[in-house]
């Protein structure tokens, strides 16, 4: 008899978990930023005139990878950071990556490629007020009511079923049993 009580509510419990898995995860949306009523591009598909930045939005102090196509080398430079070099080139891209000012003021920016070869790349990018989240998932990502109701209903249920269990345990114990 006890055995099957317990597999009666290790079931339920199961039960209750895979029922609710699907609508934790149904809050997931499209690939794409949208930051205010700004659509930003995924993939780093902003290329202009050969640049290429990544990630498009990024907040004041972030780190932004530059790559340009056919230019072999020269410098990358914006009001938003410091001028950096271009380095390497692999199947005809050269990269830099820089660090966004922490005092730049939030907008659109344009990114100019200088390359040795004398051609002029533009890009652009978009800055964001604050800082960021400091890495990791921890504090940057903050859970949605659905999930906040699914996960209440998951501990008032394990609650109610620990109290049935408590109570009757109680009353068999007291009976004589």
């Amino acid at each position: 008899m006890r055995a099957a009580r317990t597999l009666a509510v290790t079931a339920t419990a199961f039960a209750a978990l895979g029922l609710a898995a699907p609508l934790a995860t149904a809050t997931n949306g499209p690939s794409s930023v949208t930051v205010g009523s700004f659509q930003a591009p995924t993939g780093g598909d902003n290329n202009r005139d050969g640049v290429t930045v990544s990630p498009f939005a990024v907040h004041q102090g972030g780190l932004l990878t530059i790559t340009t196509r056919d230019c072999a080398g020269g410098t990358v430079s914006s009001p938003a950071f410091t001028a950096a070099t271009l380095s390497g080139l692999n199947n005809g891209f050269a990269t830099a990556t820089v660090r966004i000012f922490n005092n730049a003021t939030p907008g659109t920016y344009t990114v100019t490629a200088q390359c040795i070869n004398g051609r002029t790349l533009t890009g652009q990018f978009r800055v964001l007020a604050g800082q960021g989240a400091a890495g990791g998932l921890g504090g940057s990502l903050a859970p949605t009511s659905t999930e906040m109701a699914v996960g209440g209903s998951l501990v008032a249920a394990a609650a109610l079923g620990g109290g049935v269990f408590v109570a009757r345990r109680r009353r068999m114990s007291g009976a004589g049993a």
